[in-house]
């Protein structure tokens, strides 16, 4: 199957090619013949499985040949949970828009609000956004959502985590009840249904990722350590390795003192948490993916969404409280077909944490101390 028999024009289709992509993914394969009909889908797939392509491919399709634009307006919004993710998404866009006539942005917090004023008056086809600064920018009369074609809520069981479902019913009452809804999450859980029953219209399943699966390729594996020696162990990983690592903290203040440490150490690393400003944390990212930084520590929040290709390791410094939040991280390594490994650090006090990842996943992991 290629890219071919999805019906999408021959200028997105060189665009595709040009990116040398010749075989969609399960989740393209479902979502972009769907989206073309016009119809709603609801669709679990987590990243890493091509779905950013999935519903950019078809919307561009949708909004291509004339544009008409109009001060203050857009004709899809794109809503997303963090700002890393927000970016990622735009830069698709312009990728795979490069043959189109479509006009895009992207808005969202911890930056000047002033150019995204300047480029909205000028009215976008296509805008992404954070819902807190999507709001901000409609009070100040900067957007209004009257042609508004297509809604796609992306990453949506984050959105609920992060506390964003008042502000996407805000949202919902101010665009046009005539729309395409396209709504995209790692999980189909009851809230995520709920959410759906009130957004989408008969919507067209599909299910790439169940919740509890993990990809196959990655080689799982865990390390019974005290607290008080977790940094000297990591220290020790990061050592005896050229990989780049991607570490999880579970706090903002962890990944700062873990940076530090390695840092005493002679390593190079890098912290990016809610609480580091919008040009920190891309600076912190495009070093780690420059290889400037050979480990890149990350809180959960802050890591949703972070695209990093080729990362062969993942390490959790601090096992999370949510357990599908472990198959979240373990899915930045092993993308795309490669092989990868996680490893998990775990003291006494994280049993339990450990046992219910175990009951999740469906399988044991494997201890690589020799401990039972």
């Amino acid at each position: 199957m290629s890219f071919t028999t999805l019906g999408l024009s021959d200028s997105l289709l060189r665009a595709v090619a040009k990116e040398g992509y010749t075989t969609p993914t399960p989740i393209q394969l479902q979502a972009i013949p769907a989206i073309l009909k016009g119809a709603d889908v609801m669709a679990a797939a987590q990243t890493g499985t091509g779905k950013t392509a999935g519903f950019v491919l078809p919307l561009l399709q949708h909004l291509s040949g004339e544009s008409r634009l109009k001060p203050c307006r857009a004709r899809a919004l794109i809503l997303t949970p963090t700002r890393e993710l927000a970016a990622q998404v735009h830069e698709s866009i312009k990728t795979y828009g490069q043959n189109e006539q479509i006009k895009s942005a992207v808005v969202f917090g911890g930056v000047n609000i002033n150019p995204q004023l300047k480029t909205l008056s000028r009215g976008v086809d296509v805008l992404v956004a954070t819902p807190g600064r999507l709001l901000d920018l409609y009070q100040q009369n900067a957007i209004r959502f009257h042609n508004i074609e297509v809604l796609v809520l992306d990453e949506a069981d984050r959105m609920l985590d992060m506390g964003f479902i008042r502000d996407i019913r805000k949202i919902l009452k101010l665009i046009p009840e005539k729309r395409q809804n396209l709504m995209f999450s790692a999980t189909f859980s009851q809230e995520i249904r709920k959410l759906a029953g009130t957004i989408c219209r008969n919507p067209i399943e599909i299910d790439v990722a169940p919740r509890n699966s993990t990809v196959e390729k990655i080689s799982q594996g865990v390390y019974w350590v005290e607290k008080e020696n977790k940094a000297a162990l990591l220290t020790e990983l990061v050592s005896n390795t050229s990989e780049q690592i991607l570490v999880f903290s579970r706090t903002k203040h962890g990944a700062n003192k873990l940076v530090k440490q390695l840092s005493k150490s002679g390593l190079s690393a890098a912290a990016i948490h809610g609480n580091k400003s919008q040009a920190q944390r891309t600076k912190a990212l495009q070093d780690f993916k420059d290889d400037k930084v050979q480990v890149l520590v990350a809180t959960d929040i802050a890591a949703r969404g972070i695209d990093i290709d080729m990362l062969s390791l993942v390490v959790n410094f601090d096992l999370p409280h949510v357990p599908a939040d472990y198959v979240h991280r373990i899915g930045r390594t092993g993308r795309a077909g490669e092989s990868g490994q996680a490893i998990s650090f775990v003291s006494q006090d994280e049993m339990k944490q450990l046992k219910a990842i175990e009951r999740l996943i469906k399988r044991k992991i494997k201890r690589l101390d020799g401990a039972e």
